[in-house]
């Protein structure tokens, strides 16, 4: 959700928002746009009320000057033509069009949703992880719009995120110790980056908490070949391990340093052209790209290989679980907490695993070693494990040369399964 300062701010943002998105289509044929929607009657221009409160909006459009009513009139008639409803700014019809727009936010069909006033106050969508703020904010005004986001959904949202185009520090911190105690700041702000990064110290609770890089460390350390984990109490110790760096990196992709951190393992160091590129997308100078370079996060194999031995250990632990066994086991798993959900929020589709199979073979790479990629990727995966032999029989079996895109080999991967199904 993105909330702004007036109805001539969200006009200005969905149009910008429109033109980009077209702009891109033209240039990509596989571009997915974004499905943006605004909704606003009228609240007064933050110049009117500049205390940070948030003006109550209705479902009475009359007070709209005529521009404002035909952008969101425009702005409705693409939303109908999406989504095939029949709404408008005229009485019940404006009713109508905020109850669908809500459930479709919910629904998450609704990728952005642009307001001023309304959607700021009361409702409720556990699935809204992010709220964008472009207008001053203060005090109980401010409360009501950071709650939009506090819902918990599952494990991959443990906390919902802010991202403010305007100093709001401040009046974050007010707000929060107005309605709150001493503590109540400690709880409710995340910590910063270089703190999930190197370890701090709670300030509630005074229990030193361990940084990422650190945890990292440990598991390269202590299981440097995740293949050769063997007794169960190597299991259970990696198991735990892996779940807390797990965790961690929930957290840290929330922040860009991270997201920025992860891109530079993509590029290839040795082309200043992709090094260049890099710097301008990620607003990089040449001081903080070498600091970059310092930091050294496992390469991605590794993390798949990882990914791979926790499936296996899981499996191989249900099914320990479920065997009537004479031998009780000697490790207790009852405090061991497998991070299914965190799995799956990182999880890999069948489509991704065959562009892979696409792009391995446009870059000439043998069978043989697009084979074990695609192995290592596939037992990394909750979801495609059971696959593997398919997709490796498939590649075996096909002339993918004669395949010229993604969406023929995608194609032919299906023929090939339901081949293999009435076999």
């Amino acid at each position: 959700m993105l909330a702004v300062s007036s109805v001539d701010a969200a006009k200005a943002y969905y149009a910008t928002f429109k033109r980009l998105q077209e702009e891109a289509a033209n240039k990509s044929a596989t571009y997915k746009p974004l499905r943006v929607a605004t909704i606003f009657s009228f609240a007064a221009n933050e110049e009117q009320n500049a205390i940070g409160e948030i003006s109550d909006e209705t479902f009475d459009t009359s007070a709209m000057d005529s521009s404002a009513k035909e952008f969101l009139d425009a702005a409705i008639r693409e939303y109908n033509s999406y989504f095939k409803t029949n709404f408008s700014t005229d009485g019940n019809g404006f009713q109508n069009y905020y109850r669908d727009l809500a459930q479709r936010v919910k629904n998450q069909d609704i990728d952005l949703l642009i307001v001023v006033g309304m959607f700021l106050t009361g409702f409720d969508a556990p699935t809204l992880n992010t709220l964008f703020v472009d207008k001053n904010l203060r005090f109980h005004g401010l409360m009501q719009a950071f709650s939009r986001t506090n819902r918990i959904y599952d494990a991959t949202k443990t906390f919902g995120n802010i991202v403010t185009f305007r100093d709001l520090e401040r009046s974050t911190i007010d707000a929060i110790t107005l309605f709150g105690d001493k503590n109540t700041k400690n709880v409710v702000l995340e910590k910063s980056y270089a703190e999930y990064m190197e370890g701090f110290t709670d300030a509630a609770t005074g229990e030193a908490k361990r940084g990422f890089m650190t945890v990292v460390s440990e598991l390269e350390q202590r299981f440097p070949d995740p293949a050769s984990i063997e007794s169960e109490k190597e299991k259970k110790d990696f198991v735990k391990l892996f779940g807390e760096y797990l965790r961690a990196e929930n957290i840290l992709q929330n922040y860009d340093e991270f997201a920025t951190l992860k891109a530079l393992q993509q590029i290839d160091l040795s082309d200043p052209v992709a090094v260049e590129k890099f710097k301008e997308e990620h607003y990089v100078d040449d001081e903080k790209f070498a600091e970059l370079q310092t930091i050294r996060l496992p390469a991605e194999r590794k993390i798949q290989d990882y990914r791979s031995a926790y499936n296996d250990i899981r499996d191989w632990q249900r099914r320990e679980k479920e065997a009537d066994k004479k031998e009780k086991s000697t490790t207790d798993w009852d405090d061991v907490v497998f991070e299914v959900d965190l799995l799956k929020s990182q999880e890999i589709n069948l489509d991704y695993i065959l562009g892979l199979i696409f792009e391995h073979n446009r870059q000439n790479k043998g069978k043989g070693e697009m084979t074990e990629e695609v192995k290592r990727l596939i037992r990394s995966s909750l979801g495609n494990r059971a696959k593997e032999g398919l997709v490796v029989d498939f590649i075996q079996q096909t002339n993918l040369d004669d395949l010229p895109d993604k969406a023929s080999i995608i194609d032919a991967f299906f023929t090939f399964a339901q081949r293999e199904q009435q076999r």
